[in-house]
């Protein structure tokens, strides 16, 4: 339970952050879907530890496994399943964890939920196992542009007090991955690195905002009521570790508009197709895609995980310290870009088959 995710475009992940090893089965995939397995790999080599000198030094190289659903490059409409062994494993690092909770990581509530938990790393709640959602996401996005050009970039807007001006209508993939971390405003990125780089040697931890674009989105995507697709984009992205924000087009600085400024106005085309003078809706109203970008933020906390020594309490509910050793993120940010961008792939392609199914007849 609490595994799986999407209705027709549905992945389950599976694996813990220092077992065996970690993947997805992704059900629903269309068949003679043509895949670029390179695609998927680049994706997880976005996502991967050790990549830069702001990231965890822990070394995997991510290499994906694909056990099943393909013929070749050819998807077969069956299950594919694909997994990640785990190479640099370091139990030992967490012997101190596994009777003393972090703050704010998932170690006390998976105890007091359980009974039980991995005692390696932060097992089903380490962001190890977004791998899985980073490799079916990079098959969601082959979807998406092959059926209907569909981009999906996400970057770095904000690092601690740090916000980078940016131009979303301009941000291409090669301004994001001109820095490590993957902030398009190429000035404030030097200033972002030299921030988590400081921060991470004071044995601290910062957060930020990522920021993310759908240029050419179908149209009609969501549901009405339950199912609306930025109630389905919240959820997925709320989902990611270490999340506690979302915002859609305006957000909350839409709050400070009257309606007659936030309203965006319809104007004419001369092929019937909805267009808006303005954006605020962030690409959706009433819960449907209106073809318009939509653009999306998402708050992420600073990394639980740090090695200034806290207040805590052991299993038994006694006061002690930790200070944790291992290898954590300063700032999980530079590498949570290539999951945020998986996650709205995944609700995408899920809410994409959905509304074939509904409205493909006629």
């Amino acid at each position: 339970m609490g595994s799986s995710f999407g209705d027709l475009f549905r992945i389950s992940t599976f694996g813990e952050s220092h077992g065996g090893g970690v993947g997805v089965i992704v059900e629903g995939c269309p068949p003679r879907l043509e895949l670029d397995l390179a695609k998927i790999q680049a994706e997880l080599d976005r996502r991967k530890p050790g990549q830069s000198k702001i990231t965890t030094p822990r070394k995997e190289a991510d290499q994906v496994e694909v056990l099943s659903g393909l013929v070749g490059n050819k998807t077969l409409g069956t299950p594919i399943a694909m997994v990640v062994r785990n190479k640099d494993q370091r139990p030992g690092d967490y012997q101190e964890m596994q009777v003393a909770f972090r703050p704010s990581h998932a170690d006390a509530t998976y105890q007091a939920k359980y009974g039980i938990q991995a005692g390696s790393g932060g097992g089903r709640a380490s962001a190890r196992e977004t791998i899985g959602r980073v490799a079916a996401g990079a098959i969601a996005k082959q979807l998406l542009d092959r059926s209907h050009n569909t981009e999906i970039l996400a970057w770095v807007k904000q690092i601690h007090t740090l916000e980078a001006s940016i131009d979303t209508d301009a941000v291409q993939l090669a301004d994001i991955e001109a820095n490590i971390v993957r902030c398009p405003d190429q000035d404030i990125a030097e200033k972002m690195v030299e921030r988590i780089t400081a921060i991470g040697r004071e044995g601290d931890s910062c957060g930020g905002v990522i920021e993310c674009i759908v240029r050419r989105p179908p149209v009609g995507l969501g549901m009405p009521v339950f199912d609306k697709l930025e109630a389905d984009l919240a959820k997925a992205l709320m989902s990611l570790p270490a999340t506690k924000g979302f915002e859609l087009g305006s957000g909350f600085a839409g709050t400070l508009l009257k309606g007659s400024a936030h309203n965006d106005a319809f104007l004419p085309t001369e092929d019937g197709r909805l267009k808006t003078a303005t954006n605020n809706s962030g690409g959706i109203q009433g819960g449907i895609s209106n073809g318009e970008p939509i653009v999306i933020r998402v708050a992420f906390k600073p990394t639980a995980t740090i090695s200034k020594e806290q207040q805590t309490i052991d299993a038994e509910g006694n006061a002690t310290t930790l200070a944790a050793k291992g290898r954590h993120d300063p700032c999980v940010l530079p590498r949570a870009v290539p999951m945020v961008e998986a996650m709205v792939a995944l609700v995408l392609a899920d809410h994409l088959l959905r509304q074939q199914g509904q409205c493909s007849l006629w």
